[in-house]
């Protein structure tokens, strides 16, 4: 196989691996917030059961989170998915996964903002839904944007466990060529991938950073 047809595939797996990263992240970021209030409610058996899925989704490998989410519907109640529910089983594991991360780091960026000005935009005459969209969210989102993207770096990398219920993404299909072509040649090429989709998250990462640095 030559490398033109080696690259070829690698990048059809890069197309897969770019599709989990992007519906993760803009599935995951909003349910992290909702996940947050959860966390910070008064309620005790709200915040309870949200504690308890931030221990179960932080505490268990994602690798067995695909599993149970592909397999679990079976097992639980026989009933047969068709072939495409085993990328959607990606997603929803992905996205269940990161949320419980990204509500961690949102609520430690809620709860990083003073008190005053809570009580200030109060004075102001604010209410509390606008007092949290044009005081406490901008603040926020710089506070937390260094653990963002780290969690983001980690969900590119992470992309490769969709492998394990047989998602044909990038790493998977270059072990594929690597066993094929009995050459680990594949797998650095898909190593330099893997750095330069990372790259270039970081990249993104520091120029919201400096349009943000207003609310440092």
């Amino acid at each position: 196989m030559g490398w033109t047809m080696i690259l070829t595939k690698l990048g059809e797996g890069m197309l897969v691996s770019i599709e989990i990263f992007a519906w993760t992240l803009v599935s995951s970021l909003p349910l992290g917030l909702l996940v947050a209030f959860g966390r910070m409610s008064r309620n005790v058996f709200l915040r309870g059961f949200v504690k308890f899925y931030i221990s179960v989704m932080r505490g268990t490998p994602l690798m067995l989170q695909l599993m149970v989410f592909y397999y679990g519907p079976f097992l639980l109640f026989h009933v047969s998915l068709p072939g495409g529910y085993r990328f959607i089983a990606v997603l929803i594991g992905f996205i269940f996964n990161y949320a419980a991360y990204f509500a961690e780091i949102d609520r430690s960026g809620m709860e990083s903002i003073p008190a005053g000005q809570y009580e200030a935009a109060a004075i102001l005459g604010y209410s509390k839904a606008q007092a949290f969209r044009k005081i406490i969210l901008p603040q926020m989102i710089r506070r937390t944007l260094p653990a963002v993207t780290n969690e983001m770096i980690t969900l590119v990398k992470d992309t490769s466990l969709a492998q394990v219920i047989s998602v044909s993404e990038m790493f998977l299909a270059a072990s594929a060529i690597a066993a094929k072509e009995a050459s680990i040649l594949p797998l650095f090429a898909a190593g330099i991938f893997y750095y330069l989709f990372n790259y270039l998250v970081a990249l993104s990462m520091e120029w919201a950073e400096r349009k943000l640095s207003y609310y440092r």
